[in-house]
Parts: C-alpha cells; structure tokens; sequence
C-alpha cells in the first residue's frame, strides 16, 4: 500500500517538479530550494522502488 502512495507521488514529482540532471546542474552551486527538491525526489524515489 505504501509503495503505491509513492509511485504516484513519484509520477506527480516526474510531471511537476524540474530535472536537474537533464539541465547538468552543478550540486556545488546548487541553492538551497533546489537542494530540497533534489533530497524529496530521491527520498520519494528510494520509497518507491522499495
């Protein structure tokens, strides 16, 4: 049940949220907003694949 609730978190995350490895964002110069929508995507990924 909880992996479903996050697949399609993980699909509204994919539509809504932005890419920044397709845009190669380097993480050193990256802010802190998109330092945290980094850390949810990957949280909300590692939940989903569980």
């Amino acid at each position: 049940m909880r992996t479903n609730i996050f697949k399609v978190i993980a699909k509204i995350n994919k539509a809504i949220l932005p890419s920044y490895s397709k845009k190669q964002l380097d993480l050193s110069k990256a802010s802190k907003f998109q330092l945290a929508i980094i850390g949810w995507r990957a949280y909300v990924t590692k939940n989903a694949l569980d």
